[in-house]
């Protein structure tokens, strides 16, 4: 009975305990956060309206009526459903009969025409290649044919101009031929070989077409189009060297003719207009004559190988030099013949040297000018010849006219300055030096110019002056080599014959001061004197004859004059000298000797064993003291 009493008190306490949980979950449960608790409580209030104790306990019943109704309405529209599906079910039978049906009448169709689709697929492959075929040998004839309008434009017509369709037509001509070793290395030799010949045969007669057309029209380059066209049918020709070569030599002969036509109308009739005037007009001008032939040929000489230049201008650069070089000296060789006689014909009608060197510096100017846009060609050599011709011819003229005035040459006059045949030679000399020379041997022409006058000139004078006295011939010829001396030393490159002069004149110095010393010994009497001082004399000088102090006296006298005065000694000669250098220096030398002998004698006197008295009152003037007076 405790035991039992024992369980129902656990069971009781257990109960109690599940109904504690459970009344703590449901208090600690949040309704207003249970969205499924809330609908459900909604639902319920759409019939639960009244909360009494009947109604509570009649709720389960309700809500299982409810469940049950719901369950009843889903299954009538599920029924609704079946019998929908159940008919869909019967349409997809009759529609899967009726595609067996479909399918059995068309394999029993494709049975019977497999055999037209496949001749049809086969067709249609065959169509496609062929197709295929047609297309690469339209490809074909467009990469390595000419169209018919091409050829016809290659070809043209006797009196068909020249356009720049030709050249495309011949550039893809060239093209064509060198694609064709493609085609030979792919294997298609044959055909490579039939297409090149048939290219090389219509290279070959549109380069022959445009020979002809280049040739016929290259004489007229200055038309607008022609200056366009030319130049890309020369570019063609080079292929073609004796084809180029042709046309060269016509356009050569063509502008030959012109530039002497042009060079003939300059000399007679001048420019447009008479402006400048014909050249010809100044025929009585040598210098003025050819400089102006000749700096006509420098004005268009340019131009011709500037039109030249726009001819070639598109050939390759590696021959174009030569053929403009060789093109220029063609066209230019018409003019040697007019302008060689013309130049010959004033050398020989020439005045003098003077004038026969100003045209041989004219040439040689010129001649260095143009033999850099024309070596080797005919008019260098013209040019070449005509400057040697007139170095000769002025060479001659000058020794002639040299020698003529040197067999003039007059006696020395009384003032013995220089003869007025002198004057002109130096004068003649100095005109020729003025005129600008030009080249690597302008020293060597100015050194033997120079030669060919002065020496004759040097000779003359001293043949005139043989028969003068010595001091005389010596201011004369001094005189004469001043001249000459002032006159060279005008120009550059006469340092050596400058030199040789200088030497000469010193010659003449040494003379002239050798007789002004022994003047002014004779006069100052200090020959004697300077005799005795010279000898080897035994025992004191003032005992000598002649060195007595009375003797001293006398000429130290005559030299107290000298040095208030020192001019009134000098030979009447030397003031006849040009220059006052030269009179300087024959007087400072001839002082010079006077200073030595007193040098000389002031010793000996102021030396004790002559046994002068009272030397410092016999000869009061140191020696610096009288060279100082006399300098």
């Amino acid at each position: 009975m405790e035991s039992s009493a024992k369980e129902d008190d656990s069971i009781e306490t257990e109960t109690s305990s599940q109904v504690t949980k459970k009344l703590n979950k449901i208090l600690e449960t949040r309704i207003d956060n249970d969205k499924e608790t809330l609908d459900a409580l909604k639902e319920l209030s759409t019939f639960f309206t009244e909360n009494t104790f009947q109604a509570r306990r009649n709720l389960r019943s309700k809500i299982e009526k409810r469940s049950l109704s719901i369950n009843e309405e889903f299954l009538s529209a599920f029924r609704e459903v079946k019998e929908s599906l159940d008919n869909i079910y019967v349409d997809v039978q009759s529609m899967n009969s009726m595609l067996i049906e479909m399918n059995s009448r068309l394999q029993a169709t494709k049975t019977q025409t497999s055999s037209l689709i496949n001749q049809t697929t086969k067709l249609q492959a065959e169509s496609q290649k062929l197709s295929m075929q047609q297309e690469l040998a339209d490809n074909f004839l467009h990469c390595f044919q000419l169209s018919p309008m091409e050829q016809a434009i290659l070809k043209g017509g006797r009196d068909t101009p020249l356009s720049n369709e030709f050249f495309t037509v011949l550039e893809r001509v060239k093209k064509i031929h060198k694609d064709c070793s493609i085609l030979m290395n792919s294997g298609h030799e044959n055909a490579a070989l039939e297409i090149m010949e048939q290219m090389t045969h219509y290279q070959e007669a549109a380069l022959e077409r445009l020979y002809r057309w280049t040739q016929s029209h290259c004489r007229n380059i200055e038309v607008p189009d022609n200056m366009f066209l030319l130049p890309r049918a020369m570019f063609y020709l080079q292929e073609r060297p004796i084809l180029f070569k042709y046309v060269l030599d016509e356009y050569a002969t063509s502008r030959r003719s012109i530039l002497v036509k042009s060079f003939i109308d300059a000399l007679t009739q001048g420019g447009p207009g008479g402006t400048p005037g014909p050249i010809e007009m100044h025929a009585d001008d040598p210098k003025r004559y050819v400089g102006d032939m000749l700096a006509w040929l420098h004005q268009s000489i340019p131009v011709e190988e500037e039109n030249l230049q726009t001819f070639l201008k598109i050939c390759k650069e590696s021959d174009k030099g030569g053929h403009i070089s060789s093109t220029l000296s063609n066209i230019t060789e018409g003019i040697c013949h007019p302008l060689k006689v013309r130049v010959e014909h004033i050398m020989a009608a020439a005045a003098g040297p003077v004038v026969l060197f100003a045209v041989a510096n004219l040439l040689h100017y010129y001649l260095d000018v143009l033999k850099q846009d024309i070596p080797g060609s005919m008019l260098e050599l013209t040019l070449k010849e005509l400057l040697q011709l007139a170095m000769q011819t002025f060479i001659m003229a000058l020794k002639s006219a040299v020698s003529l005035i040197c067999d003039k040459i007059e006696p020395p006059p009384a003032d013995l300055s220089p003869p007025p045949g002198l004057s002109h030679a130096l004068a003649m000399l100095k005109d020729i030096l003025s005129v600008t020379s030009v080249g690597e041997d302008r020293k060597n022409d100015l050194l033997k110019i120079v030669s060919l006058v002065t020496d004759p000139l040097l000779q003359a004078v001293n043949l005139s002056a043989s028969r003068l006295p010595t001091t005389d011939m010596a201011v004369y010829l001094l005189n004469c080599i001043y001249h000459m001396q002032s006159t060279l030393s005008l120009y550059e490159f006469m340092d050596e014959r400058l030199e040789r002069l200088q030497a000469q004149s010193d010659a003449q110095l040494d003379t002239l001061t050798s007789e002004q010393a022994s003047s002014l010994v004779a006069n100052l009497n200090l020959g004697p004197i300077y005799t005795i001082l010279q000898e080897q004399e035994v025992g004191p000088l003032s005992s000598v004859p002649g060195m007595e102090p009375t003797c001293l006296k006398i000429f130290l006298n005559k030299l107290d004059s000298f040095l208030a005065v020192p001019d009134m000694l000098l030979l009447h000669q030397i003031r006849l000298l040009l220059s006052s250098s030269h009179r300087r220096t024959v007087q400072h030398r001839s002082y010079e000797v006077i200073g030595a002998i007193y040098r000389q004698l002031y010793k000996a006197v102021f030396n004790p064993v002559n046994q002068y008295q009272n030397p410092s009152t016999l000869m009061p003037r140191t020696p610096e003291q009288v060279i100082e007076l006399l300098m």
